[in-house]
C-alpha cells in the first residue's frame, strides 16, 4: 500500500511520534480522564483542550486544573491561546514546568467568545502578531513549539500558506491545518488542497486535519497532501475506537469490526469512575452526561438510554443504568 510509505515515524522537535495519528485538542472534551482513554488506542500523541494563557498566568484554579498533565499519557501536547506575546511566553514556561513535551498555539478556534478577544483564529488576520508569538514562546521555553491554525478568516482571505511560512520563520517545530475558514466553523467539506499546499511550502512536519472520520479517509489525506501526520477530532466523540481502527488499517489495510454493545455500555461505566475521581462526584457527573450520549449512539433503545443518561446525578446513577442495560446490549 502507497500509505505505508507515509506510516512512519516523524519528529517534532526532538520529539519523536511512533505513527501518524494524533489526538485533536478539543475544547471541553479532550480533559485528562478522555485523554488516558484515547491512549489506550494507539495515537502517538495527545492534546489538551485549549488553555488560556491569561488565565493560566493568573493562577485562575479552573484554568490551572486544566493544565494538569500525567506521565501515562506522555507525550502529550498542551495548547493555550492568548494574543498578548508576553503572556503567552509566561504560560508557555508554566506548561513547560508541568511537564508538557510540546506547546501548541490555538491560532484556529473560531467560538465567538474567544474572536472577541482577538486571540484564536482571528489572529489571522495579523500574521504579524501571530509571529510574534511563536517568537516569544519558542524563545521562552526549550520543548518544541507547534502551531494550530485554520486556513483563513473567510474564502476572500485565505492565508493559510503564508501564515505556516511567517510560524516557520519564527520557530514553529510543527503546523496543524485545519482547512476551514473562521466563517465556515465546522460546515461543508475540509479543503485538503490548502494542507497539500502548506506542505509544498515549508520544511517542517505538517499535520492535516479535518474530515477524518476512517481509515481510508486517513489514507487519503495522507496520499493527496503529503502531510507527515493526521489529527482526528470530532470523529473520537463517543468513539475512541476510532484511533486505533485508524492506525490498524494504516498499518495492515484492514478493517477492524466497530465496538459492541456491551464495549461500549464498559467504556461508559469506567469513563464516569475516571471523570468522577478527576472532577468530584457533582462537576464529574454532570460533565459525564455528554460522553455517555455520545457513546450510546446507535445502540438499542439509544432513545431511553440518552433520557436516562441526560438525569444522572451521581456515578452510582450510571453504574445503575449501564447495569441494567446489559440485558440489551
Amino acid at each position: 500500500m502507497l500509505v505505508l510509505l507515509h506510516y512512519i515515524m516523524f519528529k517534532i522537535g526532538n520529539i519523536i511520534l511512533k505513527n501518524c495519528v494524533v489526538l485533536a485538542p478539543l475544547a471541553g472534551i479532550t480533559d485528562l480522564p478522555f485523554r488516558l482513554i484515547c491512549k489506550r488506542f494507539g495515537p502517538a500523541l495527545v492534546c489538551t483542550e485549549m488553555i488560556s494563557s491569561y488565565g493560566l498566568v493568573c493562577t485562575h484554579k479552573e484554568t490551572s486544573k486544566i493544565a494538569i498533565l500525567s506521565a501515562e499519557e506522555k507525550p502529550v501536547s498542551a495548547q493555550i491561546f492568548g494574543s498578548n506575546p508576553g503572556i503567552m511566553a509566561e504560560a508557555a514556561k508554566i506548561i513547560e514546568a508541568s511537564g508538557a513535551d510540546i506547546i501548541d498555539l490555538n491560532f484556529g478556534c473560531s467560538v465567538k467568545k474567544v474572536l472577541k478577544g482577538n486571540c484564536g483564529s482571528a489572529l489571522l488576520k495579523d500574521i504579524s502578531l501571530m509571529k510574534s508569538i511563536v517568537i516569544a514562546v519558542t524563545a521562552a521555553v526549550k520543548i518544541p513549539v507547534t502551531v494550530k491554525m485554520r486556513s483563513g478568516c473567510d474564502n476572500n482571505h485565505i492565508v493559510a500558506v503564508q501564515a505556516a511560512v511567517a510560524c516557520q520563520e519564527a520557530g514553529a517545530a510543527a503546523i496543524t491545518i485545519h482547512p476551514r475558514t473562521t466563517s465556515q466553523q465546522f460546515k461543508g467539506m475540509a479543503d485538503w488542497n490548502i494542507i497539500k499546499e502548506v506542505k509544498q511550502a515549508v520544511k517542517i512536519p505538517v499535520i492535516g486535519n479535518g474530515d477524518i472520520k476512517t481509515g481510508l479517509d486517513a489514507q487519503k489525506m495522507l496520499e493527496t497532501t503529503g502531510c507527515d501526520g493526521i489529527m482526528i477530532g470530532r470523529a473520537v466523540l463517543g468513539n475512541p475506537w476510532i484511533l486505533k481502527k485508524i492506525i490498524t488499517f494504516l498499518e495492515t489495510g484492514q478493517r477492524q469490526p466497530p465496538p459492541t454493545a456491551k464495549e461500549r455500555l464498559d467504556m461508559i461505566a469506567e469513563h464516569a469512575r475516571m471523570i468522577i475521581e478527576y472532577k468530584g462526584e457533582e462537576d464529574g457527573a454532570l460533565q459525564m452526561r455528554k460522553f455517555a450520549l455520545w457513546y450510546v449512539k446507535g445502540l438499542p433503545n439509544a432513545c431511553g438510554l440518552r433520557e436516562r443518561f441526560s438525569k444522572a446525578t451521581s456515578l452510582n446513577d450510571y453504574i445503575t443504568i449501564v447495569n441494567e442495560s446489559y440485558s440489551q446490549a
